[in-house]
Parts: C-alpha cells; sequence; structure tokens
C-alpha cells in the first residue's frame, strides 16, 4: 500500500529520496566537469553545484562541512565564485556569518561568466594591438628597413589589422550579450 501512494514508480518515500540526491550528485559532478572545461577548478564547480541544488543561503562554514575542504581554499573558491558571479553575498548575515547563495538562472551565469572572460581578452588584445601597430607601421615606413623585414612587418601589420577587425566584432557581441540580446526570458 505504501509504494501505492508514493506514486506509480512504486518508489518508497526512503528510497526516492535516496533516489533524488544520487541524481543530484550526478548532475553537481556534471556541472563540476563543464565548468572545469572553462577553466573553473573541479572542486569550485562542485561548490556550485552544491549551492545551485541547495535552494538556501549558505556561511562559510557550512560549504567548509560540506566540501570537507579547509577554511583557506573555501575562502578562495568562493571569492573566484563571487567574482565569476556564480554566487553572490548576501547583505544579511547568519549569526554574524557571511551567507551566500547561487545564481540559479544559467542565462545571467553563461552572460556574467563568459562575458567577463571575453571581455578581459578583448581588452588585453586590443591593447597590444594598439601599442604594437604604430611601431610596426613605423618599420614598414622607415627608408632603413631592409626589403625583406619590411616585407614581414607589412605581413604582420595585416595580421593585426585582421585581429583588431574581429576584436571590434567581438567587443559588440559581447556588448550585445550583456545587454540580453540572446538571451530572451525563458522561465
Amino acid at each position: 500500500m505504501e509504494q501505492e501512494s508514493a506514486g506509480t514508480s512504486g518508489l518508497s518515500a526512503a528510497s526516492g529520496q535516496e533516489q533524488r540526491r544520487e541524481l543530484r550528485k550526478k548532475m553537481i559532478e556534471s556541472i563540476a566537469s563543464t565548468m572545469d572545461l572553462y577553466g573553473v577548478n573541479h572542486s569550485f564547480g562542485q561548490l556550485y553545484g552544491i549551492m545551485y541544488f541547495e535552494d538556501r543561503p549558505m556561511t562559510l562554514e557550512e560549504m567548509k562541512d560540506f566540501m570537507n575542504m579547509s577554511k583557506s581554499n573555501m575562502s578562495y573558491a568562493v571569492r573566484a565564485l563571487t567574482e565569476s558571479q556564480m554566487i553572490y553575498k548576501l547583505d544579511e548575515k547568519k549569526e554574524r556569518k557571511d551567507q551566500y547563495v547561487a545564481e540559479t538562472d544559467f542565462f545571467r551565469t553563461f552572460r556574467n561568466f563568459f562575458g567577463a572572460k571575453l571581455q578581459r581578452e578583448i581588452d588585453v588584445m586590443l591593447s597590444t594591438i594598439r601599442e604594437v601597430s604604430p611601431e610596426l607601421s613605423e618599420i614598414v615606413l622607415s627608408r632603413h628597413t631592409q626589403a625583406d623585414e619590411r616585407e614581414q612587418a607589412l605581413r604582420d601589420l595585416h595580421k593585426l589589422q585582421h585581429a583588431e577587425q574581429y576584436y571590434v566584432w567581438l567587443q559588440g557581441f559581447v556588448d550585445r550579450m550583456q545587454g540580453g540580446d540572446f538571451f530572451e526570458e525563458k522561465k
């Protein structure tokens, strides 16, 4: 009779809860593995996955106990996830301890994470391209430059002009992504 009341799957409440926990573990591991692909430490990904499913704010101490990590490693993980806006520090404290909550909107997480990474790449590359290009132009235009060196400098300059076009395009992409152009509300 208990199995009938638990639904058509024939699971008891206890085994249903255990199965749900195992399914959560599987999802948490997938989240961590996926984040690892993008350069996020695997254990940081596990922490995000745990917080994603926890549905409540957690203190650093709770996270440390949940993950069985040292306090310094946990602080580093929380800082990294906070900087990438995957988790947020809440204004209210719990027993004088900071509380954190996971961003659960994957569209927003994608936009925040990749927007920040791409913006950093754009800033570094455009700055260097714009610093180096005038000097290459001087080499090309100098009457003291040997012909073979002039050709190589000109090839390099053309490559940098092409790269600059790409990074200008990428900046537009990031601006549109941050503006939400690619993400209609999917809720």
